[in-house]
Parts: C-alpha cells; structure tokens; sequence
C-alpha cells in the first residue's frame, strides 16, 4: 500500500469503553506537531490508496495498539480553523468496547496511549472536545432505544452493575427502585441461580441478558427504551 497521503482529509477515532464503573475515553499523547506532547483522539492523515474505514483501523492501531474492533463513522467536521497549520477536513469513527479486551501501547508518533474517565479528560487540541461530545451524544442516544450496553458487561452481571454503566453514559444518577422496575418490566434480562462473589456486603442475584427474545420482540415492533 501506497504511504503517500491525501493532507486536507484525516481521520479521528472516539473510543469509549467501561470500566470500573466509568465511561472512559482513549487517548494517546501526540509525538507530533502541532501540539506535542498533548494528550488526543487517535488520529491522523488518510493515504491516497485506502479507503475511510481502513484508514480508521490503521490509524487506530498506530495510535494505541487497539485493533480488530468494529467502529462507526460519526460524521465530517470541518471548521476553517479547527487545525492550526492547514485546511484539515476529519471524518470521524467511533466505538464502545471493553478496555480489558485490548492491550494498548503507544506506537508510531505516540508517546503514550491511555484511557481517561469521560468526567476527567486532559485538555485535547483542535476541535476534540467538539468531537468527544458529539460522539456522546451520538452514544447517549443509541443506548436509549437500543441494547448495545449489555455488549460491555459480562455475560452474567447483577443489576447494580447495569444501572451503574448506564448512569455513566447518561452522567446522571437513576433511581434504584424504578430503574429496576422499568428493566425487569421489559423481560429481557433471565434471573439465574447464581450470585456475584467476593463482595463484602449481601451478595446480589445475577442475570443474563436474553438476546434471542430481544430479537423475537424487535421483529413484533418492541422499542428497548431506558
């Protein structure tokens, strides 16, 4: 493949993942300028012989080490002065995945690669705090009407564990008994005999999440809404 690369376009890659209780977001620290050293989205020019989507993937992997994940493409930002140096057009991916399921390292032009709590993201240049938002709200609202959360949850989990990552997606905090009562109402969730381990406290019921009813029930006209 050709490493000749098309400057006016790039592309940026919003990852969110949960983890111990908060959305966090991944980031690298620029090896490059402008804004060495600052920590931002994993990003950088497409080549002139590879499509958006193979861009996003190597990019991704350059970046952080992150590869092998499906991502969607959010959209094209391109303020006149969103980059300091030229005319820069991005496209943007993004994903939600399980933190622990990768390995992340910095590699070429990274100086480091991390994952940042949502709440307490460093300072990003260009337009990144734009993108970041834009792609939570994007999130916010297709985990609203749709069960892609459960994908970041073992597949037994007790029900704090879910109302926990919703409340960080959502960055509000949900009424214990009716977001109970509002999950269970729906019969997607399979009570088990089981309980979590290696808790202090009483230890809760676990569940699975039913996605061959979820299916059936969509097929009917079902609308999942948290």
């Amino acid at each position: 493949m050709s490493k000749q690369i098309i400057e006016p376009l790039s592309v940026d890659c919003v990852i969110f993942g949960f983890e111990d209780g908060f959305l966090k977001v991944l980031l690298y620290k620029r090896f490059m300028h402008p804004c060495y050293g600052m920590w931002a989205l994993p990003g950088g020019f497409i080549r002139f012989d590879e499509n958006l989507d193979d861009a996003s993937s190597r990019i991704l992997e350059e970046r952080t080490g992150v590869k092998g994940i499906f991502m969607e493409q959010l959209g094209a930002f391109g303020d006149v002065n969103r980059y300091p140096v030229r005319r820069v057009i991005t496209v943007v991916y993004y994903a939600l995945v399980k933190p622990g399921q990768y390995s992340i390292y910095p590699g070429r032009e990274s100086l480091e690669a991390q994952w940042f709590p949502i709440m307490s993201i460093p300072e990003t240049p260009f337009d990144h705090p734009v993108i970041i938002e834009r792609a939570l709200l994007r999130l916010r609202s297709q985990v609203k009407y749709k069960p892609i959360g459960f994908n970041l949850l073992p597949d037994k989990f007790p029900l704090l564990d879910l109302q926990e990552l919703y409340e960080a997606i959502y960055g509000i905090r949900f009424d214990k008994p009716n977001f109970r009562r509002k999950i269970m109402k729906m019969n997607l969730l399979i009570p088990l005999d089981e309980k979590k381990k290696g808790v202090a406290h009483r230890s809760p019921r676990l569940y699975r999440f039913d996605r061959k009813r979820y299916a059936s029930l969509t097929e009917k006209g079902f609308i999942f809404e948290v």
